[in-house]
């Protein structure tokens, strides 16, 4: 066989353990990760894109089917009829590419926002009211919204960007 990317299954919140035990045998890793700001401030800054997986190269050829199966901290390779499934090279460089695209917009809050959007606000006294979406404030972690509270005319409003989500 050849090397190849996999997509290895993990336990919960053990991402970055096996991620730096995978590296120090050797292994080429991916593990998509993004920066948030949480409120709380002892909480995680980096978090998982994909909690619960991440990507190895490896040559199952030389290490076998099971190769990681018995690795602490993980659930083995993602399989399908039995053979893991190999994960072609592009999805990996696309992944990296969007990922790099995320974090240049600020986080993933600001993914797919843009002006003019229609946002719920989830959080802060103005909870469960509608807004529409203005700009991104400097620090990449707060927001201006229009909302039309006591008036007709919407008036800006500034919000942490963990109190906004985007309507459908």
């Amino acid at each position: 066989m050849s090397l190849n990317w996999y997509a290895l299954s993990v336990k919960p919140h053990k991402e970055q353990v096996v991620h730096r035990l995978l590296q120090s045998r050797g292994f080429e890793m991916f593990f998509p990760t993004v920066t948030v700001k949480p409120k709380n401030p002892r909480a995680a800054k980096i978090r998982a894109y994909f909690p619960g997986y991440m990507f190895v190269r490896a040559d199952l050829g030389d290490l076998g089917l099971n190769a990681f199966s018995w690795t602490p901290g993980t659930r083995g390779l993602v399989a399908y009829g039995g053979e893991p499934a190999v994960v072609p090279v592009a999805l990996i460089q696309e992944l990296k590419a969007r990922l790099a695209h995320i974090e240049a917009l600020g986080g993933p809050v600001f993914e797919n926002l843009k002006k003019g959007d229609r946002v719920r606000i989830v959080s802060g006294p103005f909870e469960g009211y509608e807004a529409i979406f203005d700009t991104r404030l400097l620090g990449n972690q707060r927001v201006q919204v229009l909302l039309a509270f006591l008036s007709s005319h919407p008036q800006p409003l500034k919000l942490h960007n963990d109190d906004i989500e985007k309507l459908n």
